[in-house]
C-alpha cells in the first residue's frame, strides 16, 4: 500500500520524558520491578498547563450549482446550462480546524505549526484550565512550518516551557505526547526518540527533524518535545501515514528547538522570519568522495559557489572546500549545513571546520541579513508580450531566501504568474529564471523589458527551471 507524508493541520504537545539532558553513561534500563512502575505523572502535571488547544475558523467562498438537480451528471448531459440550471453561484462556507500549541513566555506568546493557523480568520486558544482567549497571529514562516501567536492574559503570568537543547537527545530516549487528537483534550501517549537529524522528510524547506514513535494523530500538530526538566526540545509537525485518512503508524516528526527558538525570536522582533545569510551553496559529500578524501564515513557539504561579498566569502571559504562541522556539531549533509547556519542569530559568528586539500582548517563567518542588492525592481508585465500576466524581479539574496530559490549569480526571476494569463498558458511558473530572450542574455529587469519590447518577429524565451534549461517560442 502506498505511503504518503501528511502534515496534520492541528497540534500536539510532545513531552519528552527523556533521561534528563545527561551524559550517555547516566542512562540505564530499569533494574527491578519498582523502577518499571515509576510514573511520568509528575512530569505531565508540571508540563500540561503550558499545552493549549487551538481552534481556527475561516470563511471560504465556494461555487455551487443554482439548481441542486444539476449536480446529477445524467441531467447535466441532457440540459447543460439551459434555463440557467447548470450555472453556479458563489456561496460562503465556514471551515473549522483544531490543533495544539505551546506557551513559551508567561505573557502569552505561543508557538505552533504554520499549517495549523494558515488562512484562519479567527483563532481561539483554550488553556488546560478551560479559559478561552482570542489569539493574534504575530507572524508565520511557511518554510519552517512555524507560527507565533499572542494572547492577552490580562496581566496574569501563564505557565510556560523553557527552551532546551535538541542536541541533548539520544535515539532511544523516552518521550510522551500530550495534546488534542481528534478533539480529545489533554491526551497522553508515550514512545521513544526513533531517530535524529532526519533531513529527507520533505515537510519543510529547512528539514532537520526529530523522529518519534509516540502516537500522533489528527489534531496533534503544534506540540512540543520536552526533557525531564520540562525544557522544550522540539515542536511536532507531521506524521508518516499509509494514505488519506489514516492515523498514526508510529512515525512522527518534530522541529528541533534551536530552529523553533530562532524563528520565534525573529518573528517577535520583525513580524516575520528573518534568517541569517551565509552566501554559499553546495552538495552532500558522497561515499565515493569520502573515500577519496580519506574520511572515515561520508559526511560534510562540499561548497560549489561562494557569493561575492557574502559572509562565506569574507570568512575565506572557497569553491571545493568541504564544511565538516558548524560550532563543533558535525554536518551530515548539505541540508544539515543549511539548518545549522539558519539557527545562528543575525550578527553572530559561526565557527566552521573545513577540509581543504586534505587539511582541516578553522574559519569564522559572521552571518548577516540577506541583502537587498541589487534592488528587486519587481515589475508586472502586461500588453501583448509572452510574459504578460507575470511579475519579474532581480534575484537578490533577500528574494532568493524568501522564495527558497538558489542564489547562483543573480539574474531575473519570475515571482508571480496570474491564473489564466498568457504567461500561465505558455507554461511560465514562479521561480523560473529568465536566461535569454531571442538568444540575447538578460541579467536585469530593465534589460528583460527592453528585449521583450524590441522583438518584432516573435520571441524565444530561455529559462532555467530547477537547473534544467527550457525554451518557450512564441510567433
Amino acid at each position: 500500500m502506498m505511503r504518503t507524508m501528511r502534515a496534520w493541520g492541528m497540534g500536539v504537545l510532545l513531552l519528552a520524558a527523556l533521561a534528563a539532558p545527561a551524559q550517555a553513561e547516566d542512562r540505564a534500563v530499569p533494574a527491578n520491578r519498582a523502577e518499571v512502575q515509576l510514573s511520568f505523572a509528575p512530569l505531565v502535571k508540571a508540563a500540561a498547563p503550558a499545552v493549549v488547544n487551538i481552534y481556527t475558523r475561516k470563511v471560504v467562498t465556494v461555487r455551487q450549482r443554482a439548481n441542486p438537480l444539476m449536480n446529477d451528471p445524467f441531467l447535466r448531459q441532457f440540459f447543460g446550462d439551459q434555463f440557467g440550471f447548470g450555472q453556479s453561484v458563489p456561496r460562503e462556507r465556514v471551515e473549522r480546524a483544531l490543533g495544539s500549541g505551546v506557551i513559551i513566555r508567561p505573557d502569552g506568546v505561543i508557538v505552533t505549526n504554520n499549517h495549523v493557523v494558515d488562512g484562519a480568520d479567527e483563532i481561539t486558544v483554550v488553556l488546560a484550565d478551560r479559559r478561552e482567549f482570542p489569539a493574534v497571529l504575530v507572524g508565520r514562516d511557511p518554510r519552517t512550518d512555524i507560527a507565533v501567536l499572542k494572547i492577552d492574559a490580562k496581566g496574569h503570568a501563564l505557565p510556560h516551557l523553557e527552551f532546551g537543547e535538541e542536541d541533548a537527545l539520544a535515539v532511544g530516549d523516552l518521550v510522551l505526547a500530550v495534546g488534542n487528537p481528534f478533539g480529545l483534550n489533554q491526551t497522553v501517549t508515550s514512545g521513544i526518540v526513533s531517530a535524529l537529524a532526519r533531513t529527507s522528510v520533505g515537510i519543510a524547506d529547512y528539514g532537520f527533524f526529530i523522529q518519534t514513535d509516540a502516537a500522533i494523530n489528527p489534531g496533534n500538530s503544534g506540540g512540543a518535545l520536552i526533557d525531564m526538566k520540562g525544557r522544550l526540545v522540539g515542536i511536532n509537525s507531521a506524521i508518516y501515514s499509509r494514505g488519506e485518512g489514516a492515523g498514526s503508524i508510529g512515525i512522527g516528526f518534530a522541529i528541533p528547538s534551536p530552529m523553533v527558538r530562532a524563528v520565534a525570536a525573529s518573528i517577535l522582533a520583525h513580524g516575520h522570519a528573518v534568517r541569517s545569510w551565509f552566501g554559499a551553496n553546495g552538495d552532500t559529500v558522497s561515499a565515493d568522495m569520502a573515500d577519496s578524501l580519506g574520511l572515515d564515513h561520508p559526511f560534510g557539504a562540499i561548497i560549489a559557489d561562494v557569493y561575492p561579498g557574502s559572509p562565506a566569502a569574507h570568512a575565506g571559504l572557497r569553491s571545493g572546500d568541504i564544511v565538516l562541522a558548524v560550532d563543533g556539531r558535525e554536518v551530515a549533509d548539505v541540508a544539515a549545513l543549511r539548518y545549522r547556519l539558519a539557527t545562528v542569530p543575525v550578527g553572530d559568528q559561526a565557527a566552521l571546520t573545513v577540509l581543504r586539500q586534505g587539511r582541516r582548517i578553522a574559519l569564522a563567518a559572521t552571518l548577516i541579513e540577506p541583502p537587498e542588492t541589487p534592488p528587486r525592481d519587481a515589475t508586472a508585465i502586461g500588453g501583448r508580450l509572452p510574459l504578460s500576466g507575470a511579475e519579474i524581479a532581480n534575484l537578490n539574496p533577500a528574494l532568493a531566501e524568501e522564495a527558497g530559490l538558489p542564489l547562483g549569480t543573480g539574474g531575473v526571476v519570475v515571482t508571480k504568474v496570474a491564473r489564466g494569463s498568457l504567461a500561465a498558458r505558455l507554461g511560465f511558473r514562479p521561480g523560473d529564471r529568465i536566461v535569454a530572450i531571442n538568444r540575447h542574455g538578460v541579467k536585469a529587469v530593465a534589460a528583460t523589458l527592453k528585449a521583450l519590447r524590441a522583438a518584432s518577429d516573435g520571441w524565444q524565451v530561455e529559462i532555467d527551471r530547477n537547473g534544467e534549461r527550457l525554451s518557450v517560442t512564441v510567433q
